[in-house]
C-alpha cells in the first residue's frame, strides 16, 4: 500500500508496503539521507507490526531521534487493535446466531452480479443456503448468514487472512435485490481486500 510522501524530522519521507499470504515486505526511502530501508518478511496476519518497528527503529537512528521503543508500543498497539476487532466480529456472529430469517425468500437474492473492475459474483442456493461465489477470486467462496433485513454476513471458505464481510443488498419495488455493497466484518480485516469498494450490480433479468 503506498503512503504519501510526509516529512520526517525534516527529511522527506516516502514508502509503500506490499503483501501475500504468509509474506509482508516494506520499502522505506529518504531521498535527502541517500537512504533506504527494505523489509522482507515471511509473517502472519498482524506481521505488519514487525516490519513497522524494524523500520521506524533503522530510520530514528538516522534521523538522530531517541529511542522510541517502537517493538513494545506497537505490540501494545496490535494488542488493543486485536481485542477491539475481536468484540466486533463476536458480536455480529452473536447476532447471527441469535436472529430469525424465516422471512427471508432466497430466490430474491440469488442471481448473477457483476462489478466493473472485480467482475462476476454468484449468489446461488446450496442446501437451502445462500451462498457467494467470486469468479475472479475463487477462493473467496462461502455460505451468507442473514443479519438484518438487507445484510448478511459472509464467512469465506478462504480463512488465511482475515477477510470475512457483510454483503447489503438493495432491492427494486417487488422485493428483488438488484445490487450488492460489502465491507469487511472486522476493523482489522486485511488491507488487501478493498470490498468497500465495489460497486456489483445484477445482471442476469
Amino acid at each position: 500500500m503506498y503512503q504519501p510522501a510526509i516529512d520526517a524530522n525534516g527529511k522527506l519521507k516516502v514508502s509503500h508496503t506490499g503483501a501475500l499470504p504468509g509474506m509482508l515486505s516494506k520499502v522505506t526511502l529518504y531521498p535527502d539521507l541517500n537512504l533506504g530501508i527494505v523489509i522482507l518478511t515471511n509473517t502472519e496476519n498482524g506481521g505488519e507490526g514487525l516490519f513497522s518497528a524494524v523500520t521506524n527503529t533503522i530510520a530514528d537512528s538516522y534521523l538522530g531521534l531517541d529511542d522510541h521503543a517502537w517493538i513494545d508500543k506497537i505490540s501494545a498497539w496490535r494488542n488493543e487493535d486485536k481485542n477491539k476487532g475481536d468484540s466486533v466480529t463476536n458480536k455480529t456472529w452473536e447476532q447471527v446466531a441469535s436472529v430469525k430469517n424465516e422471512k427471508v425468500k432466497n430466490e430474491n437474492f440469488i442471481g448473477i452480479y457483476s462489478d466493473q473492475w472485480f467482475g462476476k459474483v454468484a449468489v446461488f442456493e446450496k442446501n437451502k443456503q445462500l451462498w457467494i461465489k467470486c469468479f475472479r477470486s475463487p477462493k473467496l467462496n462461502g455460505p451468507m448468514a442473514f443479519y438484518n433485513e438487507n445484510t448478511f454476513a459472509i464467512k469465506w471458505e478462504y480463512q488465511a487472512m482475515n477477510c470475512d464481510a457483510f454483503a447489503m443488498f438493495s432491492f427494486d419495488k417487488i422485493g428483488k435485490a438488484q445490487s450488492i455493497k460489502m465491507k469487511g466484518i472486522s476493523p482489522n480485516i486485511d488491507f488487501s481486500f478493498d470490498f468497500q469498494d465495489l460497486d456489483l450490480k445484477r445482471i442476469d433479468k
